[in-house]
């Protein structure tokens, strides 16, 4: 963890590594296995064991029992508006794939240091020279992956509907959650980096929000529309002299008393209060997919503009916007069969006609 925040990564990070380390060591306690004597063996178990294992209940999401022994039930199908699974009792594929390579990246690193075992229980997949003639009109084939690291489904990301959105935006009760959500549907921002706007990062005459970028920890200024800045300015007006408005304060803060400054949770169960009434299951980064896919379907819009909006390292991660939804490819072939059912069985045999100088010249007209 000291490397990790000598080399200046979020609290959030640190955290989400030392949950990966933790249930690797709690996993280690029940084998009495001590972490610097596991070998490949208990990380094999260990990785078939966390894709089976049901994950353990949190007490503030469930009334039920907070025994260990406690499982929750399994939501079946997909939700009616959105099309999203339900979130099941077992870790996510993703989730598994990260704490692989936490775990690898942890035992390297005491490896290199000489301070854990002489082999690194989790290693990397044995695989041939795949780029040894790398053809340079092709894109470069993946590099070898954790040898217990599972294969992670490739997923679209989705967008909300134009007609859904409206109804989303209309289910908002303050000035500041609609505030929010049209700067997130209109910049593109993360979640965590428009909360983390200073009063000082706004700049309603030339419509731009200054925000700091999630990975590079860059200032960057992103412009929004015109409807986000009047919704601010009611929501500032709203909380005039209630709360600080310096140049380094934050610009969200809570509607009750005391006031506080906005964190993630509380807008995300702002926004879950907003979807619960119609139903959905949309999350606070499905806006910033809906504003990638506006910007990307814009054919006026370039696409390396789209990628300096949202941020991304690699204009291959933007590109993904480019690629069609389901909505759009059924609506795409049923307007097909439409045109198909709407043109004549037989078609007319065309009619063919001479050119006039051509017949001219067959004639001998027109020449002096």
């Amino acid at each position: 963890m000291n490397d990790l925040q000598a080399a200046g990564r979020p609290a959030t990070t640190q955290r989400s590594y030392g949950m990966d380390l933790l249930r690797w060591f709690r996993f280690l306690w029940a084998v009495e296995v001590p972490w610097n004597e596991a070998t490949r063996i208990e990380a094999r178990d260990f990785s078939r064991w966390i894709q089976i294992t049901a994950k353990p209940p949190r007490p503030h999401r469930s009334s039920a029992s907070t025994s260990s022994s406690a499982v929750r039930p399994v939501a079946r199908g997909t939700n009616p508006i959105t099309g999203k699974r339900p979130v099941g009792t077992t870790y996510a594929a993703s989730t598994v794939a990260h704490s692989e390579t936490v775990l690898r990246s942890f035992y390297a690193h005491h490896l290199e240091a000489g301070t854990g075992p002489l082999v690194n229980p989790f290693p990397l997949a044995r695989a041939p020279r795949v780029n040894a003639h790398h053809n340079p009109m092709e894109p470069w084939r993946p590099q070898r992956a954790g040898l217990f690291r599972p294969r992670q489904p490739q997923r679209i990301p989705r967008q909300i509907p134009d007609a859904v959105f409206n109804e989303l935006f209309a289910q908002l009760s303050s000035d500041r959650d609609r505030a929010m959500v049209a700067f997130w549907i209109s910049t593109g921002a993360r979640a965590s980096e428009l909360l983390g706007v200073l009063c000082s990062g706004t700049d309603p005459g030339r419509q731009l929000v200054t925000v700091v970028r999630k990975g590079s920890r860059a200032l960057q200024q992103l412009p929004a529309s015109p409807d986000a800045f009047v919704w601010l300015r009611l929501y500032q007006q709203q909380m005039h002299e209630l709360v600080p408005t310096g140049p380094d304060d934050p610009l969200w803060w809570t509607l009750r008393r005391p006031f506080r400054a906005l964190n993630y949770h509380a807008a995300r169960a702002m926004f879950v209060r907003a979807n619960s009434t119609l139903g959905s299951d949309w999350s606070l980064h499905d806006l910033r997919h809906t504003a990638a896919y506006r910007l990307a379907r814009d054919p006026l819009m370039p696409i390396t503009d789209v990628q300096w909006v949202l941020g991304h390292a690699r204009l291959s991660t933007t590109q993904r916007y480019v690629t069609p939804t389901t909505e759009d490819v059924i609506e795409s072939v049923l307007a097909h069969h439409r045109r198909q059912a709407e043109e004549p069985a037989e078609p007319s045999e065309p009619t063919l006609h001479y050119r006039p100088e051509s017949l001219d010249v067959l004639f001998g007209r027109g020449r002096p």
